[in-house]
């Protein structure tokens, strides 16, 4: 409905001003503010209600229409907008800013924000331990610019990948709560299935407005000093990113200080499939229990959680980084100087977001007193830095600055645990102002003045029922009972008759009330006054104060990891260029964490000489743990941090591949089988001879001989051609025998023990291939009924006598007899390169020798 439709001018004024907004916002629900609620209207009504759990109500009519209508309080409205958030809507917080006294018609009502998912900054509607982003996607083909913002920090970064797997796999890392991307072109299908997509008019990722946006937010002529020219898609995203992140704030973004480029050759790259199988800071099931984050996180504050998770989604490949995270980590563990540490930490707020409120000047009172409290510990901290040999301690030390001037500020004008709002005052403290002193007296003093003029009028007038008071609609009164409200003096006017009572009011009560009621306004509009200018003063010292939160962040991360590696016994691994995965004494730190029992410690070595590992055993026997340590170990090495093991020698790798376990994708069409062979298409087509590949039963999900031939081909494609380090699991026993004809693989297996047909996992990993897969035993553990077990033995025997009948080998690869039945090809319209050989060839032009040497060739062909 547009405002020139015979529809719209139907409409009472109210509701044209209302339609007119909603017309600029028709994908977003609209509050809009009517009184002491935030009213809806219409769908959006109808669409709150369900959210909400909300009466659905109507607003009389409009244009002979019931108009439906829900509300909610506007002192309530954080909590219903963070329950609407978390559906994936966005909310359009539509303030009355006319004054009702002057207008004529309707209040003028503006947006004064958009919240939406990706650029909410409010601590309620926040995880304290995720990061909330925003970015933006633009494309040309196959090559993809992503930028990343992240409101509530201020962090703002840049990243270009090739190809479609790539993309999809940094934005699994990201996990962000909005996508921006041009609705023309192909991105949407490519996104298709992620949360919060918002498609964008082309325009808004024209590389010149994005280049002037960009200069102007950075005040700088050009992005050179970001490191940035040649990211010209990103950059484009990025344009598009920064004038969504202003619309929705409806301010300036002055916490967006800097570009971080990134690349991901920085990084140890772990694809959709690693992230979920390494359970990083997301288990299985999706929820946070029993993952590597919550055994890793004891940091002190929300923004040192928060980067720890950052830095195991993003391992680092820069030796020198890594040993100086180490060095720190080595420094904190003498004399456990990160008791003392985690000690102070503790009192820090979290910064990085109560910084960014006050950029946004959306900072509430508590954040002041956070921040208050937090550069009250500064000082003491930079003693403890200072005395180190530790040279990122130094440094650490030397962004970290002590503001004491604001600190003394702070602490003088912020009262000690402020109300949640400063809307009804006493936020600032007494002292600190004596203008707001003064008029607080004069409405502090107001208590003793009625209780003086009480007395006095009960001695005057005889009536001892008399009483003076207040309330809020008809200010200052006195009160005297029914009963005796005929022997009120004649001076005495009455304002208001109740059932039992009559109140009236005196000149002197009237001129009482007009001075104690404008000293209490003028009070309240002071201590604004006052606030903003606080939050001006703390705003123009945000660039340090951020350095410094920074710092503090990386120093409660380097701190946690100091406490975690002396509680859980971790060692500091040697980190070298040289290719190679030694570690003795390995553990798996999430298992171990909840295992009643000692952990089994095993131990891994893959160099240029061994570098895949045939891994048999029993199911339940630890061949996944033993594969998941090895990637968890390297991991962590890859942060910085000390590893579960007694001693570790790790070789920097690239990436890290996993193929472990089995589900299907049934929204995508793919069953558990082609889940399977697209992850290992996509191992084989990445991995380097720097990556770390484990990879689980591959094959399983078919038939015996397709799946055998799968994973031979894939193992002897791994250790032939790309000699990645491999630990390749398999219940293929044909398999063992692949170190006999490849160079670089060997066997081992895991342990198990079996009495009386029972099996007892021994979790000890040994040199040489398994006996046996004691399938039946573990079947018997799970419950199978023992009749069951029972036929399966006596099959299992009659099975193990024909198998010699059963399999041929030609070459490397197991294929089924002439005897047994033959299993079709769905791809077997592509004849055998020996078949289209022959095609060609004359039998009648050829001489006896032709035909020998053409034998030879044929021979050749199949072998």
């Amino acid at each position: 409905m547009t405002s020139q439709s015979p529809a719209f001018k139907n409409h009472t004024p109210m509701m044209q001003q209302y339609l007119r907004i909603k017309s600029q916002h028709p994908d977003q629900l609209v509050f809009y503010r009517m009184g002491d609620f935030y009213e809806l209207f219409f769908d959006d009504a109808k669409k709150a209600a369900q959210l909400l759990d909300i009466s659905l109500t109507a607003r009389g009519k409009s244009a002979g229409e019931p108009i439906p209508m829900a509300g909610i309080p506007y002192h309530a409205a954080e909590g219903y907008v963070a329950k609407i958030v978390r559906a994936g809507e966005s909310v359009v917080i539509c303030e009355q800013i006319g004054d009702p006294a002057t207008s004529k018609g309707p209040v003028e009502r503006a947006v004064a924000r958009i919240v939406t998912p990706g650029t909410i900054s409010d601590e309620a509607l926040l995880d304290e331990q995720s990061d909330n982003l925003l970015i933006a996607v633009h494309n040309m083909e196959e090559h993809y610019g992503i930028a990343i913002v992240d409101i509530s920090s201020g962090r703002f970064s840049l990243l270009e990948v090739e190809g479609e797997e790539p993309l999809l796999s940094e934005i699994e890392r990201l996990r962000p709560s909005e996508i921006l991307f041009s609705e023309e072109g192909s991105l949407a299908l490519v996104l298709a299935g992620k949360r919060g997509l918002r498609p964008q008019a082309p325009w808004h990722f024209e590389a010149e407005t994005a280049q002037l946006l960009l200069c102007k937010q950075f005040n700088v002529q050009d992005l050179g000093g970001f490191g940035c020219d040649h990211l010209q898609l990103a950059v484009s995203a990025a344009g598009c990113l920064l004038q969504y992140a202003k619309d929705t704030q409806r301010t300036e973004l002055p916490h967006i200080r800097r570009i971080q480029v990134e690349t991901r050759s920085d990084s140890v790259v772990l694809d959709a499939a690693t992230r979920k199988n390494l359970e990083l800071d997301v288990n299985l099931s999706g929820g946070k229990e029993n993952t590597l984050a919550s055994v890793l996180d004891r940091c002190k504050t929300p923004m040192g959680s928060r980067l720890l998770r950052r830095w195991l989604n993003r391992p680092l490949r820069n030796r020198s980084v890594l040993l100086a995270r180490q060095d720190v980590i080595r420094w904190q563990r003498e004399q456990y100087r990160f008791e003392t540490l985690q000690g102070l930490l503790k009192h820090i707020g979290d910064l990085e977001r109560i910084l960014a409120r006050i950029a946004l000047r959306s900072a509430r009172p508590r954040d002041l007193e956070r921040l208050k409290n937090s550069l009250a510990i500064l000082p003491e901290l930079q003693t403890l830095l200072q005395n180190t040999d530790s040279a990122r301690s130094l440094e650490l030390a030397a962004l970290i600055s002590e503001f004491p001037v604001l600190a003394d500020l702070l602490g003088k004008a912020v009262i000690e645990n402020p109300p949640v709002i400063v809307r009804d005052g006493g936020v600032i403290a007494g002292g600190y102002d004596e203008e707001l002193d003064e008029l607080r007296g004069l409405s502090e003093n107001a208590g003793n003045y009625l209780v003086d003029l009480e007395t006095r009028e009960r001695e005057r007038t005889g009536i001892s029922t008399l009483k003076v008071g207040y309330n809020r609609v008809h200010g200052y009164f006195i009160e005297i009972g029914r009963a005796s409200s005929d022997k009120a003096p004649a001076e005495y006017i009455r304002r208001q008759t109740l059932k039992n009572a009559e109140r009236f009011i005196t000149p002197e009560l009237k001129e009482f009330e007009d001075k104690a009621l404008s000293a209490k306004s003028r009070a309240l509009t002071r201590e604004k006054a006052l606030y903003e200018a606080l939050i001006e003063t703390v705003a123009e010292q945000l660039p340090a104060l951020q350095d410094s939160a920074a710092a503090l962040s990386e120093l409660d991360v380097l701190s946690n990891l100091a406490e975690r590696s002396d509680t859980l016994n971790y060692c500091a691994p040697v980190l070298t260029e040289e290719s190679q995965l030694n570690i003795t004494g390995g553990r798996h730190p999430v298992v171990e964490s909840v295992l009643d029992e000692p952990f089994v410690a095993n131990q891994l070595e893959l160099d240029h000489a061994r570098h895949m590992l045939i891994i048999t055993g029993p199911n339940m026997g630890g061949k996944s743990t033993y594969m998941r340590q090895a990637a968890l170990i390297t991991l962590l090495a890859h942060i910085g941090s000390y590893v579960p093991a007694d001693s570790a020698t790790i070789g920097i790798v690239d990436r890290i591949f996993t193929r472990m376990g089995s589900s299907d994708d049934l929204a995508g069409g793919r069953s558990t089988f082609m889940v399977e062979m697209t992850e290992t298409a996509n191992i084989l087509h990445n991995a380097t001879e720097r990556s770390l590949v484990l990879m689980d039963e591959v094959g399983r999900g078919t038939s015996t001989f397709d799946g055998l031939s799968l994973a031979w081909s894939c193992a002897e494609y791994l250790a032939q051609s790309v000699k990645a380090f491999t630990l390749f699991a398999t219940h293929y026993f044909e398999l063992t025998t692949l170190p006999e004809q490849l160079t670089g693989v060997h066997n081992v297996h895991l342990t198990a023990v079996e009495h009386n047909d029972h099996i007892v996992f021994m979790h000890e990993v040994q040199e040489g291939p398994a006996s046996q897969s004691y399938g039946l035993q573990v079947a018997q553990l799970a419950g199978v009924p023992q009749h069951v077990i029972q036929y399966a033995r006596e099959k299992l025997i009659m099975l193990e006598q024909d198998a010699s009948n059963e399999l041929q080998t030609v070459g490397t690869v197991a294929v089924q007899s002439a005897s047994s039945p033959q299993q079709s090809d769905m791809f077997s319209s592509a004849p055998h390169p020996a078949i289209k050989q022959l095609e060609k060839v004359s039998a009648d032009d050829l001489t006896p020798r032709q035909a020998l040497e053409l034998i030879y060739q044929l021979k050749s062909t199949i072998s």
